[in-house]
């Protein structure tokens, strides 16, 4: 049972009489009359326990996206059916009508839809759903909460795709599109044509030039079929909030763009998001969209407030993939101690892999080394220093194990990780 507003003004309007005749004759009398009218309106409200209801869900949404979740209300009782449902969303789910007014008369059906503006990436969802019956006069009301569990999967919102076109029209040239020509390990044969001055010398076809009576050079395309590993760190250093996202949710753009990218490429991607276990993977080998994937992986995913078990990592890519690949590792270059979990674990898949080691640096840093107005400000400045030169010393001794470093902020961070995928690919590194 509930009560409703215009119940409460009714309580106060009694007052009145007891005022002007006080005694308790009055005070049983006006109680009286409030019980008779509560419990009249309350019994000639529509009964809930041969309501239905039926869930229609909202399927999958990208972040600070739209959503309907569809109701169907039955009521299979023998009178009308006036009141109110709330459809128990949790806030982050953004419901922006989730309280609506209900008129169902008997033996029919009603849609309801609550619409869905979600504020955080992940699995949202509604256990329940509560409706109240109000009676004509709507002064109480029965309530009854029916079990209506929905779920809403919000995935990420993949901003850094804006970069897609401008990278693939960079792979393209190197694909043998635009005539490019590259030379060394890691290369395949393209095709063959006349020499003209400036071509290397050692890609000189010397039968074909026997067989023309004219100087032929080969001319070299990046390698396909590839293998890309990108590893997510999903530990406490992901949990860290640097401008208007998480490391964790940083991370996510920067693996997205470089697996679409790599893909398109005609490499092999595989994604890993690990800490001390496997919290998600997927993969080209998988069938399906890679990009579909990918996001549905990624959209449950949340920082485990847990150190990462970087001895373990190199074995995990070893499972994945036993041929030489490139490595992504999107990590922190500033957690815990890097020389006694980073490093080793990036020196040891640098003997077999090509490494790339990315991570994403607080604006916050530059911005406070340049403040120096007054003490607080001069220590500030000098802690965001240290913190600079720590970070440097890390890449340093990660470039002396042949580790790629990507170090940059929150936005910037994507397009350079595809940009050194490029870089590598076009060096015949891959």
């Amino acid at each position: 049972m509930a009560i409703s507003g215009r119940f409460v003004l009714l309580v106060l309007l009694g007052l009145v009489p007891v005022l002007l005749l006080p005694g308790w004759g009055t005070v049983c009398a006006v109680l009286a009359v409030l019980a008779v009218l509560c419990g009249t309106d309350l019994l000639l409200a529509g009964a809930l326990k041969p309501v239905q209801v039926l869930r229609s869900d909202p399927g999958n949404v990208t972040l600070n996206g739209t959503a309907e979740a569809r109701l169907i209300v039955r009521n299979d009782g023998s009178r009308r059916l006036h009141g109110l449902l709330r459809d128990g969303w949790q806030p982050s789910a953004g419901a922006q009508d989730p309280v609506q007014g209900i008129d169902v008369p008997a033996h029919e059906s009603r849609r309801i839809t609550v619409r869905l503006r979600p504020v955080r990436r992940g699995d949202l969802k509604a256990p329940h759903v509560t409706l109240r019956s109000f009676g004509p006069l709507r002064l109480a009301a029965r309530q009854r909460t029916i079990d209506c569990p929905g779920a809403l999967r919000v995935l990420p919102p993949f901003h850094s795709r804006r970069h897609l076109p401008s990278k693939l029209r960079k792979l393209r040239e190197l694909d043998g599109k635009a005539a490019v020509q590259i030379r060394g390990a890691g290369t395949e044969f393209d095709s063959l044509r006349d020499y003209v001055r400036g071509d290397d010398v050692r890609s000189i076809d010397w039968r074909a030039t026997a067989r023309r009576s004219a100087v032929v050079v080969r001319t070299w395309r990046p390698e396909r079929d590839r293998r890309v590993v990108m590893v997510l760190d999903t530990s406490r250093t992901a949990a860290a909030r640097i401008d208007d996202e998480t490391r964790l949710d940083t991370g996510m753009e920067a693996a997205l763009l470089l697996g679409v990218l790599a893909e398109r490429g005609g490499d092999r991607v595989d994604f890993l998001a690990f800490d001390r276990r496997a919290r998600a993977r997927a993969g080209t080998a998988i069938q399906g969209n890679l990009l579909g994937q990918l996001v549905q992986a990624m959209a449950p995913l949340d920082p485990e407030l847990i150190e990462m078990d970087w001895p373990a990592v190199p074995a995990q890519v070893r499972a994945v993939t036993a041929h030489r690949s490139l490595v992504v590792l999107l990590t922190s270059l500033d957690g815990g101690a890097p020389e006694e979990g980073l490093l080793p674990a990036a020196a040891r898949l640098a003997q077999d892999h090509v490494v790339v080691v990315a991570a994403v640096r607080d604006p916050q840093l530059g911005a406070m080394v340049r403040e120096r107005g007054d003490a607080a400000g001069v220590f500030r400045a000098a802690a965001a220093e240290r913190a600079l030169l720590q970070r440097a010393a890390v890449s340093a001794e990660l470039r002396r194990y042949g580790v790629e470093v990507v170090d940059a902020e929150p936005h910037q961070l994507p397009p350079r990780v595809a940009d050194m995928y490029i870089r590598l690919k076009a060096a015949g590194k891959l």
